[in-house]
C-alpha cells in the first residue's frame, strides 16, 4: 500500500539505487524508498562497476558534470581539480574510477536522479502531465 499523498505508480516502481553502503547520500535514499514502502534494489558500486551502457544512461539523460561528484576525496586525490578536461574525458575517467561518481544514482524506469535530492525522487513518480 502506498502512503496517502503518493501516487499510485509508487506501488510497483522498479526503483535501482547504485551507490555504495557506506555512503550517508546511499543510505538517504534507501531509508526515503523504503518509508513510502518502495521496493528497491541496491547496486553497490564498490563491489560490482555500474556497466558502461548503464552509466551511459546517467550521463546521456544528465550530463557528465552532474554525475561526477568534484567534492569527493577520491576527486580530490586524483588531483582531478586541477585539470580542464572535456566532457568525454570526464566521462572517460567516470567510467575508469567510479569512486568519482556522485552517489546515490537512483533510476526508475527512464526517470534518472544523481545525488542525494528528496525533491527528484518525489518528481520520478510525479504523474507525466506534471514533469
Amino acid at each position: 500500500m502506498v502512503p496517502p499523498g503518493y501516487p499510485p505508480a509508487m506501488a510497483g516502481a522498479n526503483v535501482q539505487v547504485f551507490g555504495a553502503p557506506d555512503s550517508q547520500a546511499t543510505r538517504a535514499a534507501l531509508r526515503f524508498f523504503r518509508e513510502r514502502r518502495v521496493e528497491v534494489h541496491l547496486v553497490d558500486v564498490t563491489r560490482k562497476p555500474m556497466a558502461p551502457t548503464e552509466l551511459r544512461r546517467f550521463v546521456d539523460r544528465l550530463g557528465v558534470r552532474a554525475v561526477a561528484d568534484p567534492e569527493s576525496r577520491a576527486w580530490r586525490d586524483a588531483g582531478l581539480g586541477y585539470l580542464r578536461m572535456d566532457d568525454t574525458e570526464l566521462a572517460e575517467r567516470l567510467l575508469a574510477d567510479q569512486r568519482l561518481l556522485r552517489l546515490p544514482l537512483v533510476r526508475v524506469g527512464n526517470a534518472v536522479v544523481a545525488g542525494r535530492d528528496e525533491a527528484g525522487w518525489k518528481a520520478m513518480f510525479a504523474p507525466e502531465r506534471s514533469r
